[in-house]
């Protein structure tokens, strides 16, 4: 099967994206920071462990910062050694503190930035080579609805509509590598990862008690959900696929969320943006 390595792949959507490809049999590098990061609850790797265990299914977890190069290369070159070869790659870490342009300092701006793009180009940049040296290989980027812009959401919105366009610009420059890239949006609301239930202050109770959209099967979307369209999308099954968003949960590209079900006399609660 493939080697893939996933991005924050140690908790929240990351960890369902992990424990999701190893339990289709791939061999995954998946690394995080064991500390938890501006905005955000996610923290440790006795989770990500626990689950794979009961899954019956193991991935290599490391520690790294997306944001340091050196830690990059680190984890390429773990992956390299043990493997042989690097087939994915699943850019998901993110980190999503709320404000404007007006009450984000520039220590905060940078970090988002950091590791949302710089995260996201610098993993990119270390293992485009190797797929184009084997033959090609899938790169899947995970965006958010907020990069089409959300109200308070200012640097992370700009981060995640950057990483829709350096996608596109990647997609086209690496077609004759045979190297596919792709963006998947979480969409639909009530997934609970870190960065959402971060900007809760911590309080997962109070994050699920508020509205969610939901998708069209009648629930939120959680982490499987996602997980299993990034799967696809590093399948050869997806083998002619590239330059392309998939709306996991619906509508989150396209001005979304979908407002909630209407109540008696009209009224339409509100929906949180995610």
């Amino acid at each position: 099967m493939s080697v893939i390595i996933v991005t924050g792949g140690t908790y929240g959507l990351g960890q369902s994206i992990t424990v999701e490809l190893a339990r289709r049999g791939h061999q995954v590098v998946a690394f995080g920071l064991s500390q938890a990061q501006i905005s955000s609850t996610a923290r440790g790797f006795e989770s990500l462990r626990a689950e794979l265990e009961g899954a019956g299914c193991e991935a290599d977890v490391l520690e790294a910062d997306v944001s340091n190069a050196e830690d990059v290369r680190r984890v390429v070159e773990h992956a390299i050694a043990r493997h042989g070869r690097i087939d994915g790659l699943v850019n998901n870490a993110a980190v999503g503190p709320l404000g404007t342009v007006l009450t984000t300092d520039e220590p905060t701006f940078d970090r988002i930035v950091g590791v949302n793009l710089k995260g996201t180009y610098l993993m990119s940049r270390a293992v485009i080579p190797h797929m184009a040296r084997t033959g090609g290989g899938s790169i899947v980027n995970i965006g958010s609805g907020a990069g089409w812009g959300k109200p308070n959401m200012a640097i992370y919105s700009a981060s995640k509509g950057a990483i829709v366009a350096l996608s596109a610009a990647m997609a086209y420059d690496h077609f004759h590598d045979h190297v596919r890239v792709n963006v998947a949006i979480p969409g639909g609301g009530g997934i609970v990862s870190g960065m959402s239930v971060g900007r809760m202050g911590g309080d997962v109770d109070a994050f699920k008690s508020r509205p969610a959209p939901g998708t069209a099967t009648g629930r939120p979307m959680d982490g499987r959900d996602l997980a299993n369209a990034v799967a696809f999308l590093l399948s050869d099954e997806a083998a002619a696929i590239s330059g392309t968003v998939i709306d996991v949960g619906c509508f989150a590209h396209q001005g979304g969320p979908v407002p909630g079900r209407p109540v008696s006399g009209g009224a339409i609660p509100a929906a949180a943006p995610r």
